[in-house]
């Protein structure tokens, strides 16, 4: 089985390379920027540093005049807004661009543009040091696969040896982790440059009942870079911005519930959340075993799928790439005979109704079979997912906290954010934390008991309907607009159509398909456990028929209406 679903990511991999590189890049241009960095406060170059300061656009400033300036001074001749890690590697292969320049003009454009959403904590200080090492590489004509060089932002939550871990929260700013992640080993072995890491939800959005999300004390609110004074949603909300903002090629988030599409939705790029087992938990600051995973964030499905191989040790990361798989091209008519079931949510509102909408005829112009379904048990789910987490964040966030210095166990870390202000400058509460502390044991039957209802109903809430109906998977909106951050009302409803993915463990993957008054709306494709090969697929050729990705604007603001949601 397993051999099985390496050569299946092979065979994906090898098509959307092969595609990706047939639609042509930007001629390239010689020459390479002197090394440029990141810190607070500006002041000369640097390859690393505090994320929180620099030389930013003013207030009314034209962004895209500092990002051009920024870009073009690098010399890489490529967008950095549209460029495939497959055209990348194709000119790396070429030796018309080394990953020292690209790197380099990732941290000019931080430097230009971070300071804006707060998107980032910290950026590397080895980062160029790691991207000489996969020039290296390259000119010995030895890269390490499709990743070798490319520069990888981390959500806050996930171990780095050398950077600081803080999940947002000061209790775990102290010392850096004794040792990486495992899937922060992955990245290193595959020649990923890590380049930083990203703001996020403190505790990924599971401190607080009324949260805001993108808020940490460490990092202080991300904004959304499609409008400034709209939040990002979930608690990889760094992540997401960044990657919008094309602050790195790819970005790692992570998701329980809702963290990884949501924020991709929302900021208008792809987001792969895997099935449960797939990306490794370990070295990853925990809510639940049972739901949570790492997954990537990027601006094209091509781009997701190369680092979830990456991720999930898939054997396309060790071959793929512009000079590995060949598998053919993917086929123009892609979305024909496909069944697509509409799970409608009119809750989000009539207007991204409207998207979704268009989306379906556009899909049925394709080829498409669009069906409309409404997957069953969603008012259990919603009734018991909540007490299941309470009891595996206290268990499983007592697991993690005795490998860090500071508070040891969960009754710790609450008298710490009674102590310390700062931990409640946006928002005081931590109800939730509160709650964990007194949930049942994960030994106790009743939470056994309703863990097993819970996971039972969510997978046969997506099994049933895909049965029922023949389906290729589910499409439902993945967010409303963005709503207006407001730390004293925090966010409002949960999301559900993440709910049932999540809970079960099957693959969910988010793409761009339009927007509400400047604000993007994704589109979230759902199947059954360990479809993420034929999700993956099947979202690039939905991607390539909606075509609904555009730059942010960084806009101020575009009136006051506030969505709902919130995702963890």
């Amino acid at each position: 089985m397993r051999s099985r679903r390496k050569r299946s990511i092979a065979t994906l991999i090898g098509a959307l390379v092969v595609g990706s590189l047939c639609a042509g890049a930007p001629t390239p241009r010689a020459g390479a920027a002197e090394a440029a960095g990141y810190r607070s406060g500006g002041g000369s170059p640097s390859g690393g540093g505090s994320a929180t300061g620099g030389e930013a656009a003013a207030p009314g400033t034209d962004v895209d005049r500092y990002v051009d300036r920024y870009d073009q001074d690098a010399g890489i001749g490529v967008d950095l807004d549209t460029v495939t890690i497959p055209e990348l590697q194709a000119r790396m292969t070429r030796g018309s661009l080394t990953s020292s320049a690209l790197t380099t003009a990732y941290l000019r454009r931080i430097k230009a543009i971070a300071p804006k959403i707060r998107a980032l904590l910290r950026t590397d200080p080895t980062a160029l040091r790691q991207a000489a090492a996969s020039d290296a590489r390259h000119r010995r004509g030895d890269p390490r696969g499709p990743l070798d060089g490319i520069p990888v932002l981390l959500k806050d939550n996930i171990d780095t040896r050398d950077l600081p871990t803080t999940a947002g929260s000061l209790a775990l700013a102290g010392s850096p982790p004794d040792r990486d992640a495992a899937l922060v080993t992955r990245l290193r072995e595959a020649g990923a440059v890590i380049l930083g890491k990203t703001n996020l939800s403190e505790w990924a959005n599971f401190r607080a009942e009324k949260p805001t999300s993108g808020w940490s004390a460490v990092g202080g609110q991300t904004h959304n870079p499609y409008v400034l004074d709209r939040n990002p949603c979930g608690s990889s909300a760094g992540s997401a911005a960044a990657v919008a903002a094309s602050l790195a090629q790819v970005a790692i988030g992570t998701e329980t519930d809702g963290s990884i599409v949501c924020p991709a939705g929302m900021n208008g790029v792809v987001g792969h959340k895997p099935s449960l087992g797939l990306v490794s938990q370990a070295g990853v600051v925990p809510i639940s075993a049972e739901q949570d995973t790492a997954g990537p964030m990027a601006r094209n499905v091509i781009d997701a799928a190369l680092t979830f191989a990456v991720l999930s040790g898939g054997e396309a990361a060790r071959h793929g790439g512009s000079g590995g798989l060949r598998a053919g091209l993917p086929r123009p008519d892609g979305l024909r005979g496909k069944r697509i079931g509409l799970w409608r949510l009119p809750e989000l509102g009539p207007e991204v109704d409207a998207v979704l909408t268009r989306t379906a005829e556009r899909l049925r112009a394709a080829g498409a079979e669009v069906v409309e379904v409404t997957p069953p048990y969603q008012k259990r789910l919603a009734e018991l997912e909540f007490p299941a987490l309470l009891s595996e964040f206290h268990r499983d966030i007592d697991a993690y906290l005795p490998s860090r210095g500071g508070p040891q166990n969960l009754a710790a870390l609450i008298a710490f954010n009674r102590a310390h202000p700062a931990e409640r400058t946006c928002f005081a509460g931590q109800e939730l934390f509160e709650r964990a502390l007194a949930a049942p044991s994960t030994t106790d039957p009743k939470y056994r008991a309703g863990r097993a209802e819970l996971t039972d109903l969510a997978r046969r809430s997506i099994d049933e309907t895909m049965a029922a109906h023949r389906l290729d998977a589910i499409a439902a909106p993945t967010n409303p607009p963005a709503w207006t951050t407001d730390c004293a009302r925090g966010d409002n409803d949960v999301i559900p159509s993440s709910t049932p993915a999540a809970v079960a463990g099957y693959p969910s993957l988010s793409v761009p398909a339009g927007f509400v008054n400047e604000l993007p709306v994704g589109l979230l494709l759902m199947a059954g456990d360990r479809q993420d090969d034929e999700l993956l697929s099947l979202g690039a050729a939905v991607e390539h028929r909606l075509h609904a990705w555009r730059a942010p604007r960084y806009l101020p603001s575009v009136g006051n209406q506030a969505g709902s949601g919130a995702a963890r």
